[in-house]
């Protein structure tokens, strides 16, 4: 089998890029693997939106092929493309404020100072996302190769306000320039 674009059938599966529920009857990615656990395959299911940003190969393998009518589908193409072009990009999580000042960062190994703005990792190995530290706002261009980050920031940290949003793209402008 291969992976499949398909309205949900039930509002039961998660998401496994936002953890977050997929409604009955919203679009959503489904790609396979074989099943760790025994003989056959597993379907991990996304929003489009998370697959665009999470699984961008897996997006662009089947978005040719899919007949159903997409909401935006060169928004996804080319969501998926940036991060294909940038293959760290697929791991940033959204943004946060360091809590306590203890974690290193990923891209300059220096300490991430208690409230400065960083950007969670998670690498996805055996159908699941893994948690694996963080970068710098500011170290953002040097670790994933570009700052167009925003999107994805906004998208797995739905809680930040606006403000605190701009305060996260004023960080990355600054460290593009």
């Amino acid at each position: 089998m291969s992976h499949v674009i398909e309205p949900a059938l039930s509002g039961r599966a998660k998401c496994r890029g936002c953890d977050r529920p997929i409604a009955k009857g919203e679009l959503r990615l489904g790609e396979r693997e074989p099943n760790p656990f025994g003989e056959g395959e597993m379907t991990i299911w996304f929003h489009l939106l998370c697959g665009a940003f999470k699984r961008p190969e897996v997006l662009l393998e089947v978005l040719p092929e899919t007949e159903l009518e997409l909401p935006d589908p060169d928004g996804l193409q080319s969501i998926a493309e940036l991060g294909i072009a940038h293959e760290r990009l697929p791991r940033a999580n959204g943004a946060q404020r360091s809590p306590s000042g203890r974690a290193r960062c990923r891209s300059c190994r220096e300490l991430i100072e208690k409230e400065t703005w960083r950007i969670p990792l998670s690498y996805f190995e055996m159908g699941r996302f893994q948690a694996s530290g963080n970068v710098h706002a500011k170290c953002a261009q040097e670790y994933f190769g570009t700052v167009k980050l925003i999107d994805r920031v906004r998208h797995f940290s739905p809680d930040l306000e606006q403000d605190e949003l701009d305060e996260v793209q004023r960080e990355l402008e600054a460290c593009a320039s």
